[in-house]
Order: structure tokens, then C-alpha cells, then sequence
């Protein structure tokens, strides 16, 4: 489109993001980004002069009118693509990754994404039914079997749909895995979901956040329930000290949260301002531990599970983490925050690419939609005492107020350069300024063409 200056080509901006922390964010990056001139805050549809005026649509996957979005594509922009579950959805993620390994087996994913093994199951009596062809699984028991723990392979069990680290739970035999879904079994059949309903919570779920209401005292979102992954554990896992830790505090286990800009159909950038968060308790091997909660806090780095007093100092900025490496690392020939983050690039455009490309019924870009997701990665420690990053999972609408106030900075950053990188170029808007900070911390790892228009 061509430049913003006639009053007509004014940009209308709705603006209403359902979240204390990010809205502010939003609107202040608007405000430092755009000419006053340039655009128009509105609080609804009917506020638009006309349905072809410029249209920005910024708010939770669930607000936005999609039909409005569609019909209108070269003059309306919004936050989120319509269909993404090649990567929101961990069995979907699985598949496209497995799926694209196959075609191309030298494909780096093959050496920084777990494989996983997918299966369906309602209740612990079926799990027999549903791990027939688990073999992978089965193959790995037998190994196990009259073997103590740590001679053993370990697992973790992830829901297909499960967000904010509901549901995980660690196993190493088939007697661990049935204790695990028994204690998820309802009680009486009275507890059952209607079938009509798990079919609309599930359909919810495939396009939009899933139902955030918990069953009691399970940990899991009833609507989760069925799709589950499992992958080999990562062990060991890097362990370090949070950033400003206090002198003789113990490492702990941390997964790296990356922020990624998809926009168009298609170009990703990796926003380089990343976060590091840190389990709860200090970090003890899968063999030791249980899956109760307090145990599990050794091995979970999502902060939205610790307690508030246990927030403090567990989210840090990736940068800020020491340069010195633990005892049975490898000497690294540059800084390893360096090669991580090469790492964390090369996977980001490969992940993305398999997904556009290979799974397009459930990845659909759309040139006149942008999204923000946040990328979780984790450090394993090979044998050789090489790192290696993996990607855990992509999640859709990420929740960034695990900043905190002391990281605020990088999700202003992020939001300044989103607003640069996407939106200016969509609708033309030009200015004399040099490109934001954030922008230019937003670095492109994938740009091709899908043909879409």
C-alpha cells in the first residue's frame, strides 16, 4: 500500500488487548511508533467510517472478526493467524516436526527437537488399547525392566493441549505411566463430560486459548484431556544460578523463553531479548523425584506455577546469565550464550518452515495477519559435554507478564519493534525516524513466498 497521508488513509486502531500488563505496553508503542496523524483509537467495528478503511486489530485471539479480516485483506490487519495448530498444539507440533524429518533427514530438527510419541487415551483402562503401536515406548520398559532408576530411561508426559505446565508428569515404566492417568480417572461416571461438550471444548481449543477451567485437585483442563506426547527426558539439563543470585545458591534447571514475529505469508524474526526462567527448587534427577507438586517444582520452569514468593529471582534476562559453565561442560571455543542463540535461530526458521510448508492445512498465514509466539528452548548437556538446544514447545499468545516489572523493558521493545517491522510496512506509514530498538533486535531466520495474496 502506498504511504499514509490523506485523511482517508487513516489507520483505525482497535486496541483492546485483555490484559493488564500488555495493553498499556500496546498503546504506548502505538503512540512512540506512529505520527499522531497516522491513526485513530476506536472501541469497536462500528466506529470505522467504512468496511474498507484502514483496520488494525489488536486483541485476544477470541475478539478478533475474522470475517471482517478475511473480507477486507488489503486494508485490515490483525495479531493472530486464523488456524496455527502445526505449532501450538504439542501432537501437532510432534507431527510436523516427524513429518518433516522424514522428507528430509538431515534436517536439523532431527538433532534439536525430542522425538515424541503420540497417542490418544481417555481413561488408564484403555491406555493398553492406546500404546499398541507406542513401541518406541514398549521397546524402552523392556530395556528398563529389573534395571534401578537412573539405569533407566525416563520420559515426560505432556497433554497434546495443555498450557502453563498442567499436566506434566515423568514415568520410566508402564506401571508409572498407568498410576499416572488413574489418579486423572473421575471417580464416577457422573463426573463424565457430555460427549457433545469435550467436542466443542476441543473444537475451542483448536483455534483459541484452551478452557482455563480445571478440574479439581487433577492439575489438568478436562478439555485437554486425549491428545497426550511423550518425549525422552532431558538429562542433564544445563544448570545455572539465576542472574543476581545470591553467593552460594544452588543451580537450577531453566528453559529459555524467545519471542518470535511471524507476519505475512510469510517472514519470522526472532526478537534477540530473551528470558531465562527458573524452576522453583533446586534441580534433582528424574529417578529421585515423584510427580507430586513439590517435587515437580524441581524440574518445571514455567513461572506460572510457583508461588509469588518464588517468582523473585527466577526470571532473568538470557544475556545476563553467567558466562562460566558448570563442571562437565565441554570448553567452548566462543561465548556459549553465542551458540546457543545461533542455535535458537537456526531451529526457530526450520520449525517455522516445516510448518508452513508441510503442514499448510493447519498453518495457514494469511498476508494480512501477524502473531507473536513465544518459543521455549532448553539446554541439554551431551555426553561429550557439548550443549545442545531443543525446542520444547511454540506457544500461541504468550503470557508476558512473567517479565515482571524488572524485564517490562523487553516486552516494550518487542511491542515497538512489532509495530515498526509489521504494522508501518502493511499500511505505508513512513516517518523520518530510524527504526526502533526493538526493530532492530528483531532478527529475520525465514522469508519465502507461499503464494498467498
Amino acid at each position: 500500500m502506498g504511504s499514509i497521508s490523506a485523511p482517508d488513509s487513516k489507520v483505525y486502531a482497535l486496541i483492546i488487548y485483555d490484559d493488564a500488563y500488555v495493553h498499556p505496553i500496546l498503546l504506548a508503542a502505538l503512540r512512540k511508533r506512529l505520527p499522531p496523524s497516522s491513526y485513530e483509537l476506536i472501541t469497536s467495528l462500528d466506529q470505522l467510517p467504512s468496511p474498507t478503511s484502514n483496520l488494525l486489530q489488536w486483541l485476544q485471539y477470541e475478539e478478533i472478526d475474522f470475517q471482517h479480516h478475511l473480507s477486507h485483506p488489503e486494508t485490515a490487519l490483525c495479531n493472530a493467524y486464523i488456524i496455527r495448530k502445526a505449532l501450538i498444539r504439542k501432537h501437532y507440533l510432534s507431527t510436523t516436526v516427524s513429518n518433516w524429518i522424514t522428507k528430509h533427514p538431515d534436517s536439523l530438527l532431527r538433532k534439536h527437537v525430542k522425538p515424541s510419541v503420540e497417542f490418544e487415551v481417555d481413561y488408564a483402562e484403555f491406555l493398553d488399547d492406546a500404546l499398541v503401536e507406542a513401541y518406541e515406548l514398549r521397546e524402552s520398559w523392556q530395556r528398563g525392566e529389573g534395571k534401578e532408576g537412573k539405569d533407566r530411561e525416563w520420559w515426560i508426559l505432556k497433554p497434546g493441549m495443555s498450557e502453563r505446565g498442567q499436566g506434566i508428569r515423568l514415568f520410566s515404566s508402564e506401571e508409572d505411566l498407568t498410576e499416572i492417568f488413574e489418579a486423572w480417572d473421575p471417580e464416577d461416571d457422573e463426573e463424565e463430560e457430555d460427549e457433545e461438550e469435550q467436542e466443542d471444548a476441543t473444537a475451542r481449543s483448536d483455534y483459541g486459548d484452551a478452557d482455563k477451567e480445571e478440574n479439581e485437585g487433577n492439575g489438568i483442563i478436562t478439555s485437554q484431556l486425549r491428545h497426550f506426547v511423550a518425549q525422552p527426558y532431558i538429562h542433564p539439563p544445563l544448570l545455572l544460578t539465576p542472574p543476581g543470585s545470591a553467593p552460594n545458591f544452588p543451580p537450577r534447571k531453566f528453559h529459555i523463553r524467545t519471542y518470535v514475529l511471524a507476519f505475512g505469508a510469510l517472514k519470522v524474526y526472532v526478537y534477540k531479548e530473551m528470558l531465562a526462567l527458573f524452576a522453583a527448587r533446586p534441580y534433582i534427577p528424574p529417578w529421585e523425584s515423584s510427580n507430586d507438586e513439590e517435587a515437580l517444582r524441581a524440574h518445571l520452569t514455567n513461572t506460572c506455577l510457583q508461588d509469588t514468593s518464588e517468582r523473585e529471582g527466577s526470571v532473568g534476562l538470557f544475556w545476563d546469565l553467567p558466562d562460566d559453565l558448570p563442571s562437565g561442560c565441554a570448553p567452548q571455543k566462543s561465548p556459549w550464550t553465542e551458540q546457543v542463540f545461533q542455535q535458537i535461530l537456526d531451529i526457530t526458521s526450520e520449525t517455522f518452515r516445516a510448518a508452513a510448508t508441510s503442514m499448510s492445512i493447519h498453518f495457514q498465514t494469511l498476508p494480512n495477519s501477524f502473531e507473536l509466539f513465544g518459543l521455549d528452548f532448553m539446554v541439554g548437556v551431551e555426553g561429550d559435554g557439548e550443549l545442545r538446544t531443543y525446542l520444547l514447545e511454540v506457544n500461541a499468545f504468550p503470557d508476558f507478564r512473567q517479565t515482571g516489572s524488572e524485564c517490562k523493558r523487553v516486552v516494550e521493545g518487542l511491542m515497538e519493534g512489532v509495530v515498526d517491522v509489521a504494522v508501518r510496512p502493511f499500511f505505508g506509514i513512513e516517518g523520518n525516524e530510524e527504526a526502533s530498538e526493538g526493530a532492530r533486535k528483531l532478527i529475520k531466520v525465514l522469508d519465502i513466498d507461499l503464494g498467498r495474496r
